[in-house]
């Protein structure tokens, strides 16, 4: 098995680890992969590999990886690198994450209505009731060391990049952008 294939293996599995799949039980296959690959450029996704339920339902060549959905029954499309896989599958199973380098994602098709989060807390129990409940447009998130971060905004509503997840292992940074 090649150095790629552990890779993709090791994120799958910690992907499975962390809940994250699809709730489109008996979906159309072909519209979740198209659905998946529409998060990022096609640059990035045409080659990216497709995993939905855990499975991989097209196989990839470029070290992207991307879902129908980041948490189940979210429906927000998104590309990930090696390193947000990493601190996905962390997320999922509540454990530590210290980024050591820099990961990208892409969410290119936004939050769908009422698929945002708490700015502030991955685990709030009712993410729409919190005071800081956030639904974001086509967005860029930014992994790096976080004392990268030290001195950028919190605030969603300053029109620019902000800071998600501030006071977590796994703060990362969000970055708006338009979708041509």
């Amino acid at each position: 098995m090649n150095k790629s294939s552990i890779s993709k293996s090791v994120l799958i599995l910690a992907l499975l680890a962390a809940g994250i799949g699809t709730s489109f039980a008996g979906s159309d296959v072909d519209k979740l992969i198209a659905h998946s690959r529409a998060a990022a450029p096609t640059a990035v996704s045409a080659d990216a590999t497709i995993v939905i339920n855990g499975e991989v339902v097209s196989e990839g060549s470029n070290g992207w990886t991307c879902l129908p959905e980041v948490m189940a029954g979210d429906g927000a499309a998104v590309c990930i690198d090696a390193v947000w896989g990493e601190m996905m599958a962390a997320v999922g199973a509540k454990a530590a994450f210290k980024a050591t380098g820099i990961g990208l994602s892409y969410m290119l098709l936004g939050d769908p209505p009422g698929g945002g989060v708490s700015n502030s807390d991955p685990y709030h129990p009712n993410a729409k009731e919190a005071d800081d409940y956030v639904e974001t447009g086509p967005h860029l998130m930014l992994i790096v060391p976080k004392e990268l971060l030290e001195g950028i905004t919190s605030d969603p509503a300053t029109g620019g990049p902000w800071v998600m997840w501030g006071d977590t292992d796994y703060a990362h940074l969000m970055i708006p952008v338009a979708r041509d």
